[in-house]
């Protein structure tokens, strides 16, 4: 078992507490962060999959042949990740300009599809994954939180507290073989 507890408490959140149990096996110290940093990757995943589910609306599709259902989610996996590509550059660099991501003619086209917002002025990819969203029904009023990645997905609590090191674990326990549950 791997209990795992954040130093301090955060302002903007709880602070994490985790206890993972694992039939791997720790012998250390960076072994219990190894298998932390894994468990911290299911976050990433589980976005991923809120964005072709949400975003896409993948469950949706009412394709009758197995091929048409394959192509169709091959391109959504294309497209989910890209926006979960630019979701996590635009958290590691909010005020990337949007060339970094998208092309040109990407950003014409959202131009085109998406009117901006009478305070828009400064156009970043902030800026243009929140019109990406807003294509998928997210309705950029001034009361709802900023979509982290398409509409209605948001970060989850850890997004920002990874990778994991020892200065950031305030108990790394590992209990025995023989523990009963």
């Amino acid at each position: 078992m791997i209990h795992a507890e954040e130093r301090g408490t955060p302002k903007n959140r709880k602070k994490i507490d985790w206890k993972l149990i694992t039939d791997l096996p720790i012998g250390s110290c960076a072994d219990a962060i190894e298998k932390l940093e894994w468990y911290a990757l299911r976050w990433n995943i589980e976005v991923f999959h809120n964005i072709l589910k949400s975003g896409c609306k993948a469950e949706e599709s009412k394709l009758r042949t197995a091929q048409r259902l394959t192509n169709l989610i091959s391109l959504f996996c294309i497209l989910t990740w890209r926006i979960f590509w630019m979701t996590m550059l635009n958290r590691s660099v909010p005020d990337a300009p949007p060339t970094l991501a998208l092309t040109a003619t990407e950003i014409g086209v959202l131009d085109r599809l998406v009117n901006d917002k009478p305070k828009a002025s400064q156009k970043t990819l902030s800026h243009y994954l929140i019109k990406i969203a807003r294509l998928g029904g997210y309705l950029a009023r001034a009361s709802d939180p900023p979509p982290a990645c398409g509409a209605g997905c948001h970060a989850s609590p850890t997004s920002r507290w990874a990778p994991w090191s020892e200065e950031n674990l305030w108990v790394i326990e590992r209990l025995t073989e023989r523990l009963s549950f």
